[in-house]
């Protein structure tokens, strides 16, 4: 299973923006093959910051996921905006289990 993890700031006067893109992509992203999960999620201490959480089937899938046309929508999205720092980390996990 490959996991994505990263955050994005956001200037405090394009966070509607940011949200809806993020709604939308999150929407897309699901119906993907391979997608186990994928979410954004909002800093409870931090308004102006966004964290993504996904989870892949296989690298391959998170291929297909960065070359598909929602991601180009929300890369346009993204780069319309004021990002003030994005910090995204790609992690290959081991075996899982339940807790």
């Amino acid at each position: 299973m490959i996991v994505v993890s990263g955050e994005f700031q956001i200037d405090p006067k394009d966070i509607d923006a940011a949200r809806a893109a993020m709604i939308d992509m999150a929407a897309e992203t699901a119906k993907e093959d391979g997608c186990i999960h994928y979410r954004f999620y909002q800093d409870i201490e931090h308004a102006d910051r966004f964290h993504v959480y996904e989870e892949w089937e296989s690298d391959a899938h998170l291929a297909a996921h960065a070359a598909s046309a929602h991601m180009q929508v929300f890369r346009a999205a993204l780069g319309a905006l004021n990002l003030i720092s994005r910090n995204v980390k790609k992690m290959e996990a081991g075996s899982v289990t339940a807790l």
